[in-house]
């Protein structure tokens, strides 16, 4: 009993020396492994499982690669996935005097790519790593093979304004945290249903972000400048693309499926109910499983 109390203490009053076992015990379930490469001038930092055909997995702004575990975790059977931080993000570089736009990303994620030797992908984003996903199918449609939005991707004018819509309009900048207190709030605004993250995970996520406040802010007004950058290219993507928008998302409001259903009439897209911005955390299986099963559409219709 003695232990069992001392492991609770340090796992609370300590948390910083549990966030990494517990990080790798995630990924070893998942048949994934943590490896960096140098690429663009920055050590980026990825997962990578699995063997396959090769999955590209992209996450949102002030995110990061171990945001897609879960849902990857029964994709590694029978698919290669590779998680990237990309760069400015995560536990890879972020430079003071380097652009993190999506002009920038889009040519980082080309020589990413390059140095693993990938030719060709299947790639799947979630909200800016979704708009990354489309734009670079976009730009290099030899390189991809379908694209896919898990939740809401930035830079859609949706027919109703969402909460963070109103947000920004107010002057506020609602991924940004400056205080301690804000954090939960903010985890609050992302989720509709909020997964569990062990105390220590959470605990240096929050350090993270009031760490990074000034940096993020940077980002943030830079991308402020390509806020429906997405809107005059959605229409140019050629490739099968699913789209996963949770119906309760305040970031993106999901009135932005009836715009993409006009753009892209070709393309799957499903409402998830009582879901928010970020389905592969809030309901990884499920999501995972409807991915799956459109990789699978697309095997069948080749064969």
């Amino acid at each position: 009993m003695l232990l069992v109390g001392s492991m609770t203490l340090a796992y609370y009053s300590l948390p910083q020396i549990f966030k990494n076992p517990l990080l790798e015990l995630n990924r070893a379930t998942a048949g994934l492994s943590a490896r960096t490469v140098n690429s663009a001038g920055h050590t980026v930092h990825y997962l990578d499982g699995g063997s396959g055909e090769t999955l590209v997995l992209l996450h949102g702004i002030f995110a990061e690669k171990d945001h897609w575990v879960d849902f990857a975790s029964p994709l590694t059977a029978q698919y290669r996935v590779l998680a990237p931080d990309l760069p400015g993000f995560g536990e890879s570089t972020r430079l003071p005097d380097q652009d993190y736009d999506y002009a920038a990303q889009i040519e980082h994620l080309k020589e990413f790519l390059d140095r693993l030797g990938v030719q060709r992908v299947h790639l799947g984003g979630s909200s800016m790593g979704g708009t990354i996903a489309a734009l670079f199918a976009i730009r290099y449609p030899d390189r991809v093979s379908s694209v896919a939005l898990i939740g809401s991707p930035h830079g859609l004018h949706t027919p109703q304004p969402s909460g963070m819509d109103r947000l920004i309009d107010a002057g506020k900048s609602p991924l940004i945290i400056t205080q301690d207190d804000a954090f939960e709030p903010m985890l609050d605004f992302l989720f509709a249903q909020r997964p569990f993250l062990p105390y220590p995970i959470l605990h240096a996520a929050k350090a993270d972000a009031l760490r990074r406040s000034a940096s993020n802010m940077r980002i943030w007004n830079a991308q402020l400048r390509d806020r429906y950058l997405l809107d005059a290219h959605i229409g140019k993507l050629k490739q099968p693309t699913l789209v996963l928008w949770g119906e309760k998302d305040r970031l993106f409001d999901v009135s932005g499926v009836t715009a993409l259903q006009a753009r892209l009439p070709k393309a799957h897209i499903q409402v998830l109910p009582d879901v928010g911005h970020l389905p592969m955390m809030e309901t990884p299986g499920s999501s995972s499983r409807l991915y799956a099963q459109f990789l699978g559409a697309m095997e069948q219709f080749k064969n």
